[in-house]
């Protein structure tokens, strides 16, 4: 299965992005239980963060993430790519 980067921009104020912190993990392991492998992270250095996961196609990718509850409240932009691994 192909593996997909989200890459995010934040763009509100912290506040409102952490009230939807929790249910962005719970949509990340829910995404873990069915089978993507997802992780996911933020910058230390500054706001915006990433998202790891498999999926079948980039369709299915692109249904995943407009799941995600950061972006279903607009608390970030986002690209999406297909990562090619060259060595595991």
């Amino acid at each position: 299965m192909p593996w997909f980067v989200k890459i995010e921009e934040g763009i509100v104020d912290k506040a409102t992005f952490d009230q939807y912190v929790p249910a962005h993990k719970a949509y990340v392991q829910d995404l873990i239980a069915k089978g993507h492998r997802a992780k996911t992270g933020y910058w230390a250095e500054l706001g915006g963060g990433m998202l790891l996961f498999e999926a079948n196609s980039l369709a299915e990718a692109q249904m995943i993430v407009e799941q995600d509850p950061l972006i279903q409240n607009n608390c970030v932009n986002y690209k999406l790519h297909e990562w090619r691994i060259l060595v595991e």
